[in-house]
């Protein structure tokens, strides 16, 4: 049987950095999950003034000293919590208490389509302020902190993060507050005030579940808290053991099992999961190591390969298993008969709509689904599977179907799948270990299905580059291409803004950076990522945006640029984003230093005066004159020749690249070009 640790709760790990914040006194915080989302909350905070230190990779611990409830200072800039909800609603409702304090909150394209007048409405209603500075009821939000007014709520949903927003705006407010829900929603929120010094009351009445906070504490108590690891992702682990993809079975350690998150163990139950699924709830309730705060009980899930059955789930279930029904429904697909869901209208508001992207990703495979208004028809399915799975930027949905696609006979392509890395880093090497780990002739495979191994995600598309002298039209070239296909556009001058960004910060003076050696480079934090359809730079992790844009970045790049150990270190940074494949990269080095083994080189070319001219009306001539072209042109044969004469990464065509001359295609027809030959090598 195998073994695995998994990485720290998500709803955990945000609201422990978030109540640390707000505590007196030194908290400490062990095993917080690393994703990309919990990342963005610890860089939220560091804007609002606290010292939250980088999240360690692995099983590591963080030390926040808090600035108590109301010591949250506005930011210089907008707080960007990329694509967490949570970060964003439970923000709206700890800043809405807060004096002086003005913030403007945006996010992602994702998060900015996501409704936030479910928190906005009731805290307005205890007098919190807020503007809408885009689309109704959508980020961006300007919030600004003040004196509040105590809240008797009737929440039209069972939702924990518009609970958790109303009972931290009466924290920080210092009012109390209460929320009437229709079913009880997850409970992380209370067990840590209470830990804390903040006890609620959470009592059963007529018509729901009712929370309240009645005596708002001066200030809380600091936390000594260990995160367990996520139910939600060992709810993928459990999936790929019941369904025999990990040969006699899998045990897992250390998971939260709080009864507001497993309402999946219920449900498997009655699908007949029986003797295959062993919970056992650890004595202490403590969590990985032993040490720290016993807020939440924890225990061991052991699951082994079993057949299972369909059956009915309503909406009284949906609460305790909300980002769970992704991999109910593979479950589904694979069992016997018919599983109806319903009362998941929620769904169609989380990261993606999850009910229309299941229901299609699921017919595209040849599962039988009907999608309802609030939920699914599945018929179950022991036929191989087979197709190319869109996750519309949700990461739940990418590893749903990952588990599908790691199952005996099944072949499945999943799109995006460093989304994964949002709430559970390394999932992928831990699939594929695990498929590994148990001989696929043992394990109880469904009926019919061939013993052939599923396809797991490594480099889905390829690496573009487009390479070429100065005014060919390399940037808006590559950004097009990269739009038209689905695909990341790597800006690699952003990458050097990065990295004088952090040689600025560190306040070495520039006229030492030539002399700076490939060690100090290498210790700097600045990474690139894969994120849905885009690359995210990080310093720490702190997500960099508008100041790699700011008048002192810009005037030192170029002597950044020079430094010999500042290319190299961008040499590092550019081929760690090409891994993940599905990558358009410009400039003049692209496809024979950077990327040399790109499955596609692209070499624009085009007559000397035809890229004057381009380059004229791209810096906002409307009808260049033949004088400007001609004085445009000559700057351009210089540029040419110092390009091709560079001792590090000169200009040329690089080996085997498709030289593709412009000078009579329109923008269109060029780019056009290079899709079909993209498309011709991805489909062959």
């Amino acid at each position: 049987m195998s073994r695995i640790s998994l990485p720290g709760d998500k709803s955990l790990t945000h609201r422990a950095l978030l109540l640390g914040s707000l505590a007196t006194g030194e908290s400490h915080i062990r095993n917080p999950l690393t994703g990309e989302d919990c990342r963005s909350t610890a860089a939220a905070l560091r804007a609002l003034g606290v010292r939250v230190p980088a999240l360690p990779a692995g099983s590591g611990s963080v030390r926040i000293t808090g600035m108590g409830l109301r010591g949250l200072a506005s930011p210089e800039g907008d707080l960007d919590v990329g694509n967490s909800g949570t970060t964003a609603r439970l923000l709206l409702g700890i800043l809405s208490g807060q004096p002086n304090v003005v913030a403007r909150l945006t996010g992602d394209a994702s998060l900015r389509s996501r409704p936030m007048r479910r928190v906005t409405f009731p805290l307005e209603k205890m007098g919190a302020r807020f503007v809408e500075l885009g689309e109704p009821d959508r980020l961006p939000i300007e919030v600004r902190g003040g004196a509040l007014q105590t809240l008797d709520y009737p929440s039209p949903v069972a939702s924990a993060q518009v609970k958790s927003a109303i009972l931290l705006a009466g924290l920080t407010g210092s009012v109390p507050v209460a929320v009437l829900e229709p079913r009880r929603s997850r409970d992380h929120t209370e067990r840590l005030l209470a830990a804390m010094g903040a006890p609620t009351v959470g009592h059963r009445v007529q018509g729901g579940w009712r929370v309240e906070l009645r005596d708002p504490p001066d200030s809380l108590l600091p936390l000594d808290f260990a995160v367990p690891a996520d139910f939600s992702s060992a709810a993928f682990i459990l999936a790929l053991g019941i369904l025999g993809g990990a040969g006699e079975g899998i045990e897992i350690p250390g998971v939260c099992l709080n009864p507001t998150r497993t309402g999946l163990l219920r449900v498997l139950e009655r699908m007949g999961v029986g003797d295959g699924l062993e919970v056992i709830q650890d004595s202490d309730a403590g969590s990985p190591g032993g040490s720290g705060t016993a807020v939440e009980p924890v225990g061991a899930l052991t699951v082994r390969p079993v057949s299972l059955r369909g059956c009915e789930v309503g909406a009284s279930e949906i609460p305790d298993l909300i980002d769970e029904i992704p991999i109910l429904a593979v479950l589904a697909a694979r069992a016997e008969g018919e599983t109806v869901l319903t009362g998941a209208a929620e769904l169609r508001v989380k990261e993606s709509d999850r009910l229309s992207a299941l229901a299609g990703n699921l017919g595209a495979l040849g599962v039988a689904v009907e999608e309802l208004p609030d939920g699914l028809v599945v018929q179950g399915t022991d036929r191989p599977l087979r197709g190319r799975v869109r996750c519309f930027g949700d990461h739940r949905i990418a590893m749903a179907f990952g588990i599908l696609g790691a199952l005996p006979g099944n072949a499945i392509e999943v799109e995006e799948p460093e989304l994964a890395e949002v709430s559970f880093p390394g999932f992928w090497d831990e699939i594929r270990r695990l498929s590994k780990t148990g001989s696929v002739a043992g394990s109880q495979r469904l009926p019919g299905s061939p013993p052939t191994p599923a396809r797991l995600p490594s480099t889905p598309g390829i690496v573009v580059t487009i390479d070429g002298p100065a005014g060919s039209g390399k940037s808006t070239t590559a950004r097009a291409v990269a739009e038209r296909l689905g695909y990341r556009h790597l800006d690699s001058g952003a990458i050097y803004r990065a990295l004088t960004l952090s040689l600025l910060e560190m306040e070495i003076p520039t006229e030492e950076w030539a002399d700076l050696d490939a060690d100090v480079l290498a210790a700097i934090p600045v990474a690139v990522s894969p994120r849905g359809r885009s690359l995210r730079i990080t310093l720490g992790d702190r997500a960099l945006g508008d100041e790699l844009r700011g008048p002192e970045v810009t005037s030192a790049v170029s002597i950044a640029a020079r430094v010999p150990a500042v290319r190299a270190r961008l040499l590092d940074l550019q081929r760690e984003a090409g891994k993940a494949g599905r990558l358009v990269a410009d400039g003049r080095d692209m496809g024979s230093v950077v990327f040399p083994d790109a499955e596609l080189k692209v070499f624009l070319v085009a007559d000397l005066e035809e890229r004057a001219r381009r380059r004229l009306l791209q810096q906002g001539e409307v009808d260049p004159g033949s004088e400007s072209v001609r004085e445009e042109a000559e700057r351009i044969r210089h540029r040419d020749a110092l390009d091709s004469s560079r001792e590090a990464s000169p200009l040329v065509r690089p080996a085997g690249a498709l030289e593709l001359d412009t000078t009579n295609l329109s923008f269109d027809e060029q780019v056009d070009a290079i899709v079909h030959r993209v498309k011709e090598l991805t489909t062959s």
